[in-house]
């Protein structure tokens, strides 16, 4: 999670998450450009000096709240064949990225106009997602679903956007039918895989 490159001092858990949630909810109502350190510290009941003994700045904190968003979620489930994996992997994914929708909404022009803003998003929300798809290819692989492992960054960036598309850009819901359009239309024939 980022913080501080000094950042020695690990806080309380309820006071971080305060912190996180304080963030989270200033991001949907005021935005990322208006949202200050001075507001989050006085929503979370903390001081300045205590979010800044964590996080090096405002693209750290925002960073770290989305990032606990990502890690939130059930272990992913093994159906005993891979479209039911991926059936119920990706429906369990779309429920977290229907939570971060207005947070990515909150900064999307802020992205553009901080590059290291951009940068820990990726590297810390955005480029998770390839552990789990990994386990659950994996898993096929030893159960003979899949002759060898694929490209699986590949596989999880169609994934993620498709989800994104479908959630920024047609508004429709994902729901549990494009979920199996997904898997069954795209996925397969991405992993040449003949189910």
């Amino acid at each position: 999670m980022p913080q501080s490159p000094a950042a020695q001092h690990r806080l309380d858990p309820a006071r971080e998450q305060a912190i996180l949630d304080a963030i989270r909810e200033l991001l949907t109502e005021v935005g990322y450009d208006r949202m200050s350190i001075d507001e989050v510290a006085r929503r979370a009941r903390a001081s300045k000096a205590t979010i800044y003994r964590r996080w090096a700045g405002k693209p750290d904190m925002v960073t770290a709240a989305l990032h606990g968003m990502m890690r939130e979620h059930p272990a992913l489930a093994d159906t005993g064949t891979l479209r039911g994996d991926l059936i119920a992997g990706l429906t369990m994914f779309c429920r977290v990225y229907e939570r971060k929708h207005p947070y990515v909404l909150a900064l999307l022009s802020a992205i553009r106009a901080d590059p290291s803003l951009g940068r820990l998003l990726h590297e810390h929300v955005l480029a998770t997602g390839t552990a789990e798809a990994e386990i659950v290819l994996d898993r096929a692989v030893r159960r003979g679903d899949l002759p060898a492992a694929p490209d699986t960054g590949v596989v999880v960036e169609v994934c993620k956007a498709m989800l994104w598309h479908r959630l920024l850009l047609t508004g429709l819901p994902l729901d549990d039918a494009w979920v199996v359009h997904l898997v069954d239309d795209i996925v397969r024939p991405l992993l040449g895989s003949p189910w």
